[in-house]
Formats: C-alpha cells, structure tokens, sequence
C-alpha cells in the first residue's frame, strides 16, 4: 500500500473526516484486510464499552399493495393498475399480520408497497391509526420519501403536509424505501418514472426537521460506476451533516430475477463487504451500520460484523419485494443469535431506536421459540383485487 493511501486509512480509522475523493480510493486500492481492521478499529472506539454487542430486532414487512405507477425497472413486485394479479391488503388482514406479529414478539412493522393511484393519504392516516389503536406498543417504522412524493402528488399536498399529518396519524420514522441509488445517471437508468435522487434526500430533510427521523438505504449492484457508489454516500453524508436524522446505514445488494433489469449483474460479495468496510470509515455523523444477510446470505453477513456492521438487521417475520427478485435466504432468530455470538460478539435484541430490549450474554438462557422465523406467513390471505 502506497505511503499516501496508508496516511489516508490511518486518518479514517482514528476518526478523521475522508473526502469522497479518499474514500474512492480506499475503495478501490486499500487492501481488504488492512481496510476491514480499520472499519472495525472505528466500531470498537464508536461503542466503547459496548463494542462486544451486535444487535437484530424482531419486526414484519408487510406489503399492503403490489399495484405501482413507478415501473422501477429492478422490482419483481409491482404490477401495474389495473393487472389481474395486482392486488391491496384490506385492513383486517393488516390488522391480523400486525397481531401476529406483535405475539411472536414483534417491535416494529415496516408498512411497504407499492404507489398505487388509489392509494392517497386518507387510506395511509386511517390505516396507521387502526394499528395504533389495536396494536399501540408496535413501532410504524414505514413508507419512505418515495411514498411521501406519491402521496403528495395523489392527495394534491406538499410533502410537509404529508409527513405532518402521517406522523400525527403514528407513523414513528421513515424507513429508508426507494433510495435505491440516489446519483443521478444510474437512477434514471433503473427507475426513470422516480422521484430524482436529490427530491428524496429533500424529503428525508424535511422529516428530519419535523422530528421524523428515517434509516438510509443503498441497493448496489445494477450497473453503476464505483464512483457512482461513493457519491451516493457522499449525497447522504452531506444531509445528515444538516440533520442529524439519519439513525443507520443499511446497503444491500440487487437481485436480478424477474424483472425488466438487463444486461446487470449483481455486486460480488467482495464490492459488497468493502462497501460496507468504506461507508463505516466515511459516515462519521452516523452511528449505525447495518449488514444485509436477506441478499448477501447469512454467511456474508456474518462476516460484515468484521468489518464495521453493528447490527444484522431483522429476523424479518415476513418480505415480499426482494424475495420476489430472487432472495432466497431465511434464517430464525436462534439462527441469528448463534451467527453474532459465533462472530465473537454478545447478541442483543433491540428496538427501532437501537435500545438493547435483551442481551443475550448467557447461552443457557437463549430464547427458544421456534416460531420466530423469517417469511412467516399468515394461514389466512384476504387480498382485495386492485
């Protein structure tokens, strides 16, 4: 490793602020081994006495719609209005997969779908209030910026209004849904129909100031430049200067089956797991990172908590819009703690905010609940025709 880059990894791993243009560079040149030590040098100095912990939380992805006006180029989920095989949850079966959800020891839902012309912010208050009615102790970690722009333009409201009125109704915070990439060329290439990457950033914005606070999401892997990756992260980096409000990073990778994206291949397991090692060493203005092992598999995302991950996501009781693409990776919670414990680190269960609920410092009192699996699915389906 050249004089320069090894001066530039040993700022990033004491804790100095990389320009995109390093960051680039480490990306590209620093070896892997020398760049994950120093992603895991800055984990371990950010938690301090916690740095032995890595957590997960327990929470349900439920699509309330597949029909979608936005065609993203890459989603294996939508079906366009009026398709005999779209469809719209009614209120009862959300209701019911947010009980089920809640008596397997569920702390958030993740309300997803599509942006269906049917949909506008009525439906979205009186759903998110029937679930806090039913369901208070459940965390609406939901929609994102994409959904705000969607309802904006269906209800005829600007996005603050939107924002207000979804968070008095109960949403919580915004998940990080249709970031996708944010730079400008890739993200015309694979959905041209979308919000432009820097209308998304303006919404989280928005949120943030509202005291909404969201997660940041970054989908590699469709055909863009390594430059491309890092100006992603640089368009982040720079809102969550201003906000504060951004409380994890969580890339993943694309999966490339059944949909209108080709001629793309999927990002290798090593752009992935060096990705994760930069965007550590580059956000220094955000406290978590999350490893994806939904599309990366469980193994690789094993292997992130070595390289500046402090979190593995979600036991992810039910997904429909990756898995539909072609991720095939289940897991349990018993699977999960055993992959973080079997990483040399103690396994805790946390909630939206990053609150550990349990830590899970003695094997011999492991929860043992064999129903807490991924992809669990309802015996019942009741899914109105769009």
């Amino acid at each position: 490793m050249s004089d320069p880059l090894q001066k530039v990894l040993d700022r990033a791993a004491d804790g100095g602020r990389i320009t995109p243009e390093e960051a680039l560079e480490l990306y590209v040149a620093a070896p892997f081994h020398a760049l994950g030590q120093a992603a895991d040098r800055v984990r371990r100095v950010r938690f301090g006495d916690q740095a032995h912990i890595a957590t997960y939380i327990i929470d349900r992805n439920i699509n309330y719609t597949n029909v979608c006006l936005t065609a993203c180029k890459f989603c294996a989920f939508y079906r366009a209005p009026h398709h005999p095989e779209g469809w719209t949850r009614s209120l009862d079966e959300i209701l019911q997969r947010c009980g089920e959800a809640a008596d397997l020891g569920a702390t958030q839902i993740m309300l997803q779908g599509g942006h269906s012309p049917d949909l506008g912010i009525d439906w979205y208050e009186g759903t998110f209030r029937a679930i806090k009615a039913a369901y208070p102790t459940l965390t609406l970690h939901s929609l994102g910026a994409s959904e705000v722009v969607h309802i904006g333009k269906v209800s005829g409201l600007p996005h603050e209004e939107v924002i207000r009125r979804l968070h008095a109704a109960g949403l919580d915070s915004f998940a990080g849904a249709g970031a996708e990439i944010l730079t400008e060329r890739p993200r015309a290439a694979i959905a041209p129909l979308k919000e432009p990457g820097h209308v998304w950033l303006s919404v989280m914005e928005t949120a943030h100031g509202l005291g909404v606070e969201s997660t940041a999401t970054f989908m590699m892997g469709t055909g863009e430049t390594n430059a491309e990756r890092i100006e992603h992260l640089r368009m982040v980096r720079d809102v969550q200067d201003r906000t504060g409000g951004f409380r994890s990073f969580i890339p993943w990778t694309y999966q490339p089956e059944n949909n209108h994206l080709k001629g793309r291949t999927q990002a290798t397991t090593v752009e992935y797991l060096r990705l994760v090692a930069v965007a550590r060493l580059f956000f220094d203005n955000i406290v978590h990172l999350q490893g994806s092992w939904l599309t990366t598999g469980k193994e690789v995302g094993q292997l992130t908590l070595h390289l500046g991950a402090d979190d593995l996501g979600s036991v992810m009781l039910e997904e429909n819009v990756v898995s539909s693409a072609g991720a095939r990776h289940r897991t349990n919670r018993g699977e999960l703690i055993h992959l973080i414990r079997s990483a040399d680190r103690t396994p805790a269960q946390r909630d939206t905010l990053y609150r550990h609920l349990v830590v899970h410092d003695d094997p011999a009192n492991d929860p043992t609940d064999d129903r807490v699996v991924s992809h669990f699915s309802s015996t019942a389906l009741s899914l109105t025709p769009a």
